[in-house]
């Protein structure tokens, strides 16, 4: 749906090296075995985790697919268009944002919904938790940026290919976007949320643009 964001930032691509053997000296095949053991149990837990998030999905709508919105089109290119917006403690408005304060405009403006006011009430909103590997455009992100681990104080929306939108700070430059692949934003990432799926609708709503 929102291909046209993708080459904002090409998509880095990770390439794992792997080796096997034909003939393996019966000495060695025991810590082989530990380290196969060990890489299936660490994949076994991946994929537990994602059921578990699939089936919270699946329980938020009722036990029906989620679609992606077009309300997370409406948001995204809203959100494009205030690239550059200065950042502003406490905005709210076109004027400046700050995190939660841009967030909160585009899901009121575009989607009809209120979303609370600071970084502390809207992680507990309740949405369904999504893991990273299957985040959504129009999903929110929660980070941890003031050097308390696990303590949310920052907060974006994922555009897709691993890159989000969020009002940074003065002296970034304020609304822009970045990666979520970027170490700095890798190591402070806490959850991921998926708001729009509380939306009362999956159609925009259209507002009057100054």
């Amino acid at each position: 749906m929102l291909n046209r964001f993708a080459p904002l930032v090409p998509l880095a691509l990770v390439t794992l090296l792997f080796g096997c053997a034909a003939h393996t000296p019966v000495a060695q095949q025991a810590p082989q075995q530990q380290v196969q053991n060990s890489v299936t149990a660490q994949s076994s837990a991946l994929f537990q985790e994602e059921l578990a998030t699939e089936k919270e999905l699946a329980d938020f709508a009722g036990g029906k697919s989620y679609q992606l919105p077009v309300l997370a089109d409406s948001i995204l290119e809203r959100g494009m268009s205030l690239i550059g917006t200065r950042y502003r403690f406490g905005g709210t408005s076109e004027a400046g944002f700050d995190c939660s304060g841009f967030i909160g405009y585009l899901f009121r403006e575009e989607a009809g919904m209120n979303l609370p006011r600071s970084t502390r009430e809207m992680i507990n909103v309740d949405a369904p938790l999504v893991s990273r590997s299957k985040l959504e455009p129009g999903d929110l992100l929660f980070f941890a940026t003031n050097g308390r681990r696990g303590r949310v104080s920052h907060a974006g929306i994922y555009l897709g290919d691993n890159q989000f939108i969020h009002s940074s700070s003065r002296r970034s430059g304020g609304v822009r976007i970045d990666s979520l692949g970027d170490s700095y934003w890798s190591k402070t990432f806490i959850e991921a949320k998926r708001a729009l799926a509380m939306a009362p609708n999956a159609s925009p709503i259209v507002t009057a643009r100054k």
